[in-house]
């Protein structure tokens, strides 16, 4: 959800499919103009709505990154929505377009978001206030967290998902030196984390990385994409959003951070959330967001170059699903990443981050 309404240069099929979605669900007399958005992301097609009161933004999955079929998908991300909403820093829930012919992934309709993309590092006080909001929420009763994920041992759940990915890093064309740095990090993984109140779950959006948050006016960070959220460790969301295979991710918000730029993010998280945590705990999430985030580009690597799902179930990382220049910048970011150099500098990070946070 950009700054402005943009972008004519996008296919305009979905925008058709979506029209007809619209007008069985009745809302068309409510839309007064489609626009379709610039193709930025591997999960979804966008459509900024024109609307006479508040305008809304369809989210048109192109797969599904939990692995869901299409049904569950949408109920997923709809759960995502309504739990972070209650926050103030993400979009509203307007409205579920079931699956069709013409949508066969369906599409969900939130509140459009007029800001502009993050700008690191100055936008980070506002990103860990956004993410503290979040992680503050209520956690439900395990009986009432349906459909989102909350695992027994979240730390043993991310160490499973994170060899899941691993299992593509001999497909995925690594240098052998790459492949034996990835390995040895993922081998001196805990096993567990140390005991203490900051390994107990709470709303997590799993997802936090700059490029999602967009900054209105008033300076507010508000985070766009939520439809990976679970009930996990905070860590996971506070190592996403400043390993530097996140901040330079997204070419809007593109910037490396320094070493005291990320320990005050840290410290502003900490004073903002009241949650207990230890740091320890956190360093140990962001070890483990760091690998997950190798081992994705690993995934990505090996099967991108694969024909589209044509049943249109689960996850599909095929180029086919995008535009050539999203594709091509994905490709450009993932080589790098997964570059000896840039994985010792990540390996390196985190032990300066241990002596910072110490301190």
């Amino acid at each position: 959800m950009p700054d402005s309404v943009p972008c004519a240069d996008t296919r305009l099929d979905a925008q058709d499919a979506l029209a007809g979605a619209l007008a069985r669900a009745g809302l068309t007399a409510e839309i007064r103009a489609m626009h379709p958005m610039a193709d930025t992301g591997l999960a979804h097609t966008h459509v900024w709505l024109s609307r006479d009161t508040i305008d809304w933004v369809a989210r048109l999955p192109k797969q599904s990154q939990m692995g869901l079929p299409a049904d569950e998908n949408l109920a997923y991300q709809a759960a995502c929505f309504a739990r972070a909403s209650h926050s103030g820093h993400t979009p509203a829930l307007q409205g579920v377009l079931p699956p069709s012919p013409e949508l066969p992934r369906g599409g969900l309709l939130v509140n459009a978001v007029r800001g502009r993309p993050a700008r690191l590092p100055e936008d980070l006080p506002a990103i860990a206030e956004a993410l503290a909001a979040i992680h503050r929420l209520g956690v439900p009763d395990e009986a009432e967290r349906a459909p989102l994920l909350s695992p027994a041992a979240p730390w043993r759940a991310m160490r499973e998902e994170v060899a899941r990915q691993a299992e593509w890093l001999a497909q995925a064309g690594l240098s052998r030196e790459a492949r034996a740095q990835i390995e040895q990090a993922l081998a001196a993984l805990p096993e567990r984390l140390p005991p203490g109140p900051g390994t107990l779950p709470r709303l997590i959006s799993f997802d936090a990385h700059p490029g999602n948050f967009l900054i209105t006016d008033s300076g507010r960070a508000v985070l766009v994409d939520l439809e990976k959220c679970r009930y996990g460790l905070p860590g996971f969301d506070l190592a996403h959003a400043t390993l530097y295979t996140s901040t330079t991710w997204d070419l809007h918000s593109r910037a490396e951070l320094t070493l005291e730029e990320v320990a005050a993010f840290y410290r502003q998280w900490r004073s903002t959330a009241g949650l207990a945590t230890e740091p320890a705990s956190l360093l140990a999430c962001r070890r483990a967001m760091w690998l997950w985030s190798l081992t994705w580009c690993a995934k990505w690597r090996a099967q991108h170059r694969r024909a589209r799902d044509t049943a249109t179930i689960g996850e599909d990382w095929s180029a086919e699903l995008s535009d050539d220049a999203l594709v091509a910048h994905v490709r450009d970011r993932v080589d790098h990443y997964l570059s000896p150099a840039v994985i010792a500098r990540g390996k390196d990070e985190l032990l300066d981050l241990h002596l910072a946070l110490d301190a």
